[in-house]
């Protein structure tokens, strides 16, 4: 379960504001990747918090209310032009600066995953599986997902066939069949496979 120790370990080096990083969407194939930041106030308990992915939607949605209601939060996207005119990677990095400039309060950073953030002048550090161990990054985790999955049922009703609502864009059978028999739409990822090749079936 998550706990307060990497934060700790960041204010006895003297930090103050730590925020804690995390995304969603890096896997799917269509939808923008979404990045949050969050700075939790002292003494914040909450002890349901944990990793988003060990959640059930409607319990994601209980938490993110409340911490909408009690955190400073920022929210940063990376568009589907922009993964397919970067890269996944690049695109991610981008998203997470935009939530922490969204943010704007940062003094250090709790970052899921096991790469720092690319060119972010403040310091980090990187904890692989960090939304499992930090409470500031389970945090976000929760506030990068429960915005996504809301981004992608709003998508979900401009493209009506290929079920986003259910499967948030990852390629599940129910996708992959529609991509098969409609293509791509605008809010696909032209970079990432089938995609590209179903793109060039359907030019």
């Amino acid at each position: 379960m998550p706990n307060w120790l990497h934060e700790e370990n960041a204010r006895q080096l003297g930090y103050r504001s730590i925020a804690g990083v995390d995304e969603a969407g890096r896997g799917p194939l269509a939808g923008p990747v979404v990045a949050a930041a969050v700075v939790l106030p002292a003494g914040f308990n909450l002890p349901a918090l944990q990793d988003s992915k060990k959640m059930t939607a409607k319990k994601r949605s209980e938490l993110f209310a409340v911490l909408e209601g009690s955190v400073s939060y920022g929210i940063g996207l990376a568009e589907v032009a922009e993964i397919d005119g970067l890269n996944i990677l690049a695109a991610t990095f981008l998203a997470m600066g935009r939530a922490l400039r969204a943010l704007g309060k940062a003094d250090y950073v709790l970052v899921d995953g096991n790469l720092p953030i690319r060119d972010l002048a403040l310091p980090q550090r990187a904890i692989v599986g960090g939304d499992g161990v930090s409470y500031s990054i389970a945090a976000a985790s929760i506030m990068a997902k429960v915005t996504r999955d809301r981004l992608m049922d709003q998508l979900a009703v401009m493209y009506p066939y290929y079920g986003w609502e259910r499967n948030r864009g990852y390629g599940t059978r129910e996708h992959l069949a529609a991509l098969s028999q409609y293509g791509p739409s605008p809010a696909h990822r032209f970079s990432f496979e089938p995609v590209a090749s179903l793109a060039r079936r359907y030019a």
